[in-house]
């Protein structure tokens, strides 16, 4: 191991992280740097603080990300419509170059030559983490002690906790059998029974939604407002990027809205099979795509779906600090300059229906698409000719066939 002086962990305050601090402290013998992101997770992160101050830590950071982690990661996210595999919002994906770019702040603040992670060595978000971490701080080190113990497996940790008398919380009632990631975008669910691809998740996995055929049997409509791409306002109401997002989360769950089952290929080459629950995201994404669809250009709105699956990948494997990320997201952003008006959304029993949309920058022209008299705004006899010269080259393929 080299010389470490001083670390700085993502700490939760959880089993795995409370074990890594000692482990840090004890292997390494050196100063941990505890960091706490509030990104919406729904959970209290102050005791977290009383525990490192328990553990000996001097320096303990608690952020408040939430309006950082909605302005700048979320919402520039939603301007690609990204989707990762056709399905998944990358709830868990976006939310990891946040918490990298606020690591490497705070290694800097502090002197620290290390950072550490939680994240395990068989799934994405080690890449996640530690692509962000020398993208913006080229010659730090990096801790990953699941790579490096044999603590593999939840009763190590359980015995190793108790041989140094690390205090964990037993929580009252029936522990969740799921391995589970929430933020203000979503909670994920992974292990368990979904370690099978053909079970059914149970009903009382879900925490963020009701159940479609439980919500509200009257139908509510909501009225977003957009701004160069992104969302300002509900029904009237002018609202941050959190904000909007925590009404949405609201509005949308209640009704059912957001659930999701997928088996998805992981950057590190093996199928996970999880299961989502991303209320905000799944309004925002279809009502956004029904923003451009009155004011983008055809061929820029389908350059952009050509784009997407790229831009996707690209925030899915780690890659949110790369170049060729900030290149697109450039291009995105200047084509978001017109897209600017109301969308009008019917949410009832899981469904998300568009009802409404209109803009000052709107390209649609009731007059050219009218199916009655269009006095003179569009010559229907023009189309013969359009298509007889794209028809040109099948003509030519067909007399020589």
């Amino acid at each position: 191991m080299s010389k470490i002086e001083k670390v700085v962990l993502a700490y939760s305050g959880g089993l795995d992280t409370s074990i890594i601090l000692k482990w840090l402290q004890d292997e390494y013998q050196c100063e941990v740097v505890t960091f706490t992101a509030d990104i919406g997770q729904g959970e209290e992160v102050e005791p977290a603080r009383a525990k490192a101050e328990s553990m000996g830590v001097k320096e303990i950071y608690i952020d408040d990300l939430r309006e950082e982690f909605a302005r700048d990661f979320v919402f520039p996210m939603f301007r690609a419509n990204a989707v990762y595999e056709g399905e998944y919002l990358l709830g868990t994906s976006i939310a990891r170059p946040l918490i990298a770019k606020r690591q490497i702040e705070i290694a800097r603040e502090t002197g620290a030559d290390a950072v550490s992670h939680g994240a395990t060595g068989k799934g994405n978000d080690q890449v996640r983490f530690e692509l962000g971490y020398y993208a913006l701080k080229p010659d730090v080190k990096v801790i990953a002690p699941w790579r490096e113990w044999d603590l593999n497996s939840r009763e190590k940790l359980l015995a190793y906790a108790e041989r140094h008398g690390i205090p964990i919380e037993q929580k009252r009632g029936k522990k969740s059998p799921y391995s589970m990631d929430a933020n203000l975008l979503h909670i994920s669910y992974e292990g368990g029974i979904l370690e099978d691809p053909w079970a059914e998740p149970e009903e009382s996995m879900w925490r963020w939604t009701t159940a479609p055929e439980q919500a509200p049997d009257e139908p509510v409509y909501i009225e977003l407002s957009y701004r160069r791409g992104d969302i300002v306002a509900i029904d009237g109401e002018a609202l941050s990027p959190g904000q909007v997002m925590s009404r949405l989360n609201t509005l949308a769950g209640r009704h059912g809205i957001g659930r999701l089952d997928i088996v998805e290929n992981r950057y590190v080459g093996m199928k996970s099979r999880g299961c989502y629950e991303t209320p905000a995201g799944t309004v925002m994404l279809k009502a956004h795509r029904a923003m451009e669809s009155i004011t983008l250009d055809r061929e820029v709105a389908h350059l952009k779906d050509e784009l997407m699956p790229r831009y996707a990948s690209l925030i899915y494997n780690g890659y949110w600090w790369s170049p060729e990320r900030r290149m697109l997201q450039e291009m995105i952003d200047a084509s978001q300059a017109s897209v600017n008006g109301r969308v009008r959304l019917k949410l009832y029993k899981g469904n998300v229906t568009v009802v409404g949309r209109e803009s000052d920058d709107s390209l649609f022209d009731a007059d050219i698409a009218t199916f009655e008299d269009d006095a003179g705004a569009y010559d229907q006899a023009d189309a013969e000719g359009f298509i007889k010269l794209n028809a040109l080259r099948l003509r030519i393929a067909a007399r020589r066939g």
